[in-house]
């Protein structure tokens, strides 16, 4: 796309000149950011830093005081609300998984499809192979094949992150924000996770903000750290951690 000044964006996802102030505190300050078609980047730094507030404006959960946020290079999400914006492609999964505790693995796919949230409405509507496809390749990727018909309340922590991964997937995003995906995880589900997410990365884009430096090593995507609402270093992981100023803020010595 053509920017206002001329220049052209084939980003999935662009900020720039982004400000967001909250009474008076700068929550978010001239955050610039550039996510390419089919990357999966990590996002980084300490708590108060912006990061959740850079997922929300993405969302539409907050809007900008100022900057340009698009998406998939042509549309402007400031002008959109967060309905509007999950339509497009962009999903978001938090870091407390949110599932329906009393259905099975597989209906909580099944819910995620129906446009229809109503749950009876959408649990009672008549299957097509279409639905059976999809939630079958959803399953593969996150794992749980085996417990398809389990109820989602007697799942793992771990799983239960996993599920909710499927239950964007199912919605077939362009985009996926996920927040923190191994708060929480034994030492096994943290590698799971960045193998699930690999595998997701082949034909998805992906943003992972997380604390944990072994996980993001594991992942071995470009980093960004971000600090008082602006990014303070970006790079390899290694690149990231030896800067000097992210050793002060961030991981200490």
């Amino acid at each position: 796309m053509t920017m206002p000044d001329g220049r052209k964006t084939s980003a999935m996802l662009y900020l720039d000149g982004v400000h967001v102030s909250f009474d008076g505190f700068h929550a978010i300050n001239n955050l610039s950011l550039t996510v390419a078609p089919g990357e999966m980047r990590a996002i980084i730094g300490p708590n108060g830093a912006g990061k959740t507030t850079m997922m929300d404006i993405i969302t539409g959960k907050t809007r900008p005081d100022q900057g340009d946020v698009l998406f998939d290079g042509r549309t402007d999400l400031t002008k959109l609300d967060e309905a509007e914006i999950a339509e497009l492609g962009i999903g978001r999964k938090f870091q407390k998984p949110t599932v329906f505790e009393s259905q099975s693995v597989e209906d909580n796919l099944l819910l995620s499809l129906r446009e229809d949230r109503g749950v009876r409405a959408a649990l009672f509507r008549q299957r097509n192979p279409d639905d059976t496809d999809r939630i079958d390749r959803v399953l593969e990727t996150i794992r749980l094949q085996g417990v398809r018909h389990q109820l989602a309340g007697s799942l793992s922590h771990g799983q239960k992150q996993w599920l909710e991964i499927g239950m964007l997937l199912a919605q077939d995003p362009k985009l996926l924000l996920v927040d923190e995906p191994v708060a929480g995880m034994t030492d096994v589900e943290t590698h799971q996770t960045a193998e699930l997410l690999k595998e997701i990365n082949r034909d998805k884009t992906v943003v992972v903000v997380e604390h944990d430096m072994t996980f993001v090593r594991e992942l071995g995507v470009k980093v960004t750290c971000l600090h008082e609402g602006t990014v303070l270093a970006e790079g390899s992981i290694d690149q990231v951690s030896e800067n000097e100023r992210v050793i002060e803020v961030y991981l200490g010595r």
